[in-house]
Order: structure tokens, then sequence, then C-alpha cells
């Protein structure tokens, strides 16, 4: 019987660093860590590490980080059910996806506090056992504290204005994992929420709100400094009314989330919101529900139909329900519309999230001491192998 190895050496490879390119490259994995990475010139062969040369031009970059998914191959997190979190960490991989925050979607608090304890427990098993699958890391709390005129495909009956002590009790319940919460400033004791949300460490995100310009800049004076997927669900810009969209190019204390899929934003709006914001203030997000990975017909997103056909997800009446664009696309799709560098695409794919979600020390760039987090892909963005905590968990057609 062969003894599972306890590392790797990825040899020719094109290694994407935060801020360059090295050719023909290499990186050693040990023990679930990078241990070096460098040029090819300077490689030195080392006992215990098994050899993977690639012939065929490949990239290798840190694994991407999804911080708003709601769910893929027919789980969601709010199944609440440890199976359904099992079925999203290991089909993340083949996407190229090696983190990511379960997302939540308004409902009543029965759901919400199921979905909250399945996500605490799920994270203390992973940090226990370490399987080698997609790693979970919080959650994203999309609701209910946000607007029912730009609910979009979240539920309007169980809306709710923001409330700390509700708050504070799920985030006790989640084990302190909530990292993301989504709302609306605008209703009621919105600027208070916000300023505890600052206050605890959490990331404030603007969305599915009907907020105008003067709402949002005192939404970003009490510490918000984020915005869940720019340009939907939420007031649109106006030359004399900059609302949600408007604050979010001006300010640029806020960094914003993209479904770049085609569908949810034009991709003459991506490229306008990339030369406006930057690769530093943009962050790709997926937004996907348990559609994805699985075939068109009708599914279900927080106890509504859901009708998918043609890459598109969308609610009876017409309105968008979530997305089923995988990440390693969402990279595809940036480079194509807005011709930003691939360093770049990857910024806002990896290193910018591991950055919001504080594990900047531990992920987010290929570098010595950091987990070992790595998908590998061709000049076409297909992934060709996926390496979560030092384990090979996906290994596609090269």
């Amino acid at each position: 019987m062969n003894k599972t190895p306890n590392g790797y050496a990825l040899l020719s490879i094109n290694v994407i660093q935060e801020k360059k390119i090295i050719p023909n490259g290499f990186i050693k994995i040990r023990d679930g860590k990078i241990i070096a990475t460098g040029s090819m010139e300077n490689y030195e062969k080392e006992d215990g590490l098994i050899e993977k040369e690639f012939t065929t031009p490949l990239y290798a970059a840190p694994g991407f980080i999804d911080i708003h998914i709601h769910g893929l191959n027919g789980a969601d997190t709010m199944d609440a059910s440890e199976e359904a979190l099992t079925t999203m960490a290991q089909t993340l991989p083949k996407e190229g996806t090696t983190s990511f925050l379960a997302t939540t979607i308004t409902q009543d608090k029965e759901p919400i506090e199921a979905a909250l304890l399945t996500v605490h427990s799920f994270i203390e098993e992973q940090a226990n056992n370490h399987s080698g699958s997609s790693e979970l890391l919080g959650i994203h709390l999309e609701g209910p504290f946000i607007s029912k005129k730009r609910a979009g495909a979240q539920p309007l009956t169980y809306i709710i204005d923001p409330c700390i002590s509700t708050f504070s009790k799920w985030q006790k319940q989640s084990g302190n994992n909530i990292k993301v919460v989504t709302l609306a400033p605008e209703l009621t004791e919105g600027t208070e929420f916000i300023q505890h949300l600052h206050q605890t460490g959490v990331i404030a995100s603007i969305g599915h709100s009907d907020a105008v310009y003067s709402e949002m800049v005192t939404a970003i004076e009490a510490g918000a400094s984020h915005v869940t997927h720019f340009y939907n669900g939420m007031r649109g810009i106006h030359h004399r009314e900059p609302g949600v969209v408007g604050a979010g190019l001006a300010h640029q204390e806020l960094f914003v989330e993209m479904i770049a899929d085609g569908i949810h934003v034009h991709p003459a709006v991506i490229k306008a919101t990339f030369l406006a914001k930057g690769s530093e203030r943009m962050i790709l997000i997926t937004d996907s529900m348990r559609a994805k990975w699985l075939i068109d017909g009708e599914y279900e997103l927080g106890g509504q139909k859901v009708l998918v056909e043609n890459n598109t997800a969308l609610l009876e009446d017409g309105t968008l329900a979530g997305s089923v664009l995988k990440m390693n696309d969402a990279v595809r799709n940036m480079i194509e519309y807005t011709n930003c560098s691939i360093t770049e695409a990857i910024q806002m794919a990896s290193s910018n999230p591991a950055k919001r979600l504080n594990v900047w020390d531990r992920k987010g760039s290929i570098e010595a001491g950091k987990d070992a987090d790595i998908v590998l892909f061709n000049e076409e963005i297909e992934i060709i192998l996926t390496i979560c905590n030092g384990k090979i968990t996906y290994k596609g057609a090269n």
C-alpha cells in the first residue's frame, strides 16, 4: 500500500504572484503549506516531495475565494445540513475555488439559525479533520436586514429592520463566524447597526438597498466598506442623485463585488467599473445557487421556484435569482471584458477576498508559509489541477 505523500513539487509552471509572474517556475508543498517558490533555474530536488512536471503552458494561481455563494450541485447553505456543505466544499475545487463563505438568504429566523448552527459545526469539523476540500471560512449573511423595494430574489415576507440584539444572538450561534452582512443602511437603526458590525470586525456590506447618496455617505462614515453584487438589487446611478451605485464608484473606501457573467451586469459596465475602481477594489463572486454544475431545469432558492436556462436563473416573474457562474469563468470573463492582466484578475478572485476576510496571512497568494491552496489552469482558464491545503482535490483534462 502506497504511503500518502507529504508534499509535491509543481514544476515548469508560470507562477502568478501578487505583482508579477514567474515564468517557468516551481512551487514546493509540504504538510499543507507552501515551503518555496521560484524559477526552475534555482530548483533543487527535495526528498519526500512527489515531482509533477507540466509540459503544456500552465498558470499556477492562489486558489479562488468565493465570498458570496449560496449553493451548487444540488446543495444550498439554507439546507442547513452537513451533507449540503460537504457537497459545496467538495465540488468547488472543480472551478478552482479553495475557500468560500456560505451565504444565507432572507428567511424566517428559525431556518437562518439552523443554517448558522450547521456552518458553525462544519467549520469546527473541518478544523479538526481537513479532508482537502474547499475550506469554509465563515458566513455571508445576506438579509434579512434589507429593503423591500430592492429585494430582488430575496423573499419579501421575512424582511426586517436591522436589529443588533438579533444579530448578536446569530453571531453567537454561528461561533462568531459571520464575516459579512448585507444590509440596507437607510432602514431604521441602519447606521447604528453598521457601527456595531464595524466595531466587532464584521464587514458591513451595502446591498438590496434603496439608499440615496447622502445615506451612503452616512453609512461609509459609520463603517460600511463593501457593496454586495454591485449594480444588482440597489438604487442605480443618476447624474443628480448618485445613489448606491454612484457612491460605490466615487468612494475608494468601498470594495465592490461583481458577478462577471455578462448577464447580471453588461460587459461594458463591468469594464467601466474596472476603469473607475481598479483591481484593488473589486472582488469577483459567483452568487451561485444550487443549479450550478447541474442541467437546465426547475430549482429552488429561498423557497421560491427558479427556472434555469441558458446560464440564467430566474424567478417565475423574470427576476434574476442568483447565478450558475463558475469562478474560473468569472476570471476568464473579467479578462475578456476589461482587458485586465491575468495578475489583476487573480487579485480580484483571490488576493482581495483574502485580505477582506483577514486571512491574508495564510491565503490569497503563493508565498512560502501560506496554505497550499493552489489552482493550475491553461491559457483558456480551464482548471487542470486544484490543490486544497496541500491535497490534490481535482484533476481536469490536461
